[in-house]
């Protein structure tokens, strides 16, 4: 599980993590999987995580892979109007632009 407690933001395009230098928002970055293919331009909302369907018990951010479950937590997540992709905070701030998302 990603601990993003220990980012530390330097600017919007440069973070470090530990010892390493990250830059975001370009082509070369590791976290970019083809997501534009189905992410780019959709509308978002922040909300607690719900299930897709009933035959599943959980999802994983579309960057990070962290994983989803349907708890008492308070923590809001962001989601397609279809509850089908979800996404972390840091990653929605990280590529909000690139993939010009509609809250």
């Amino acid at each position: 599980m990603i601990n993003y407690k220990n980012w530390k933001i330097v600017s919007h395009k440069t973070r470090w993590f530990g010892n390493t230098k990250m830059t975001i928002n370009n082509d070369n970055d590791w976290r970019l999987q083809k997501q534009e293919k189905y992410l780019f331009g959709v509308k978002l909302s922040k909300k607690k995580y719900q299930k897709y369907s009933e035959n599943w018990d959980h999802d994983h951010c579309e960057f990070c892979s962290v994983k989803f479950i349907e708890t008492k937590s308070f923590k809001e997540y962001y989601a397609t109007e279809d509850n089908y992709y979800w996404i972390c905070e840091p990653y929605f701030n990280d590529f909000k632009h690139k993939f010009n998302w509609k809250v």
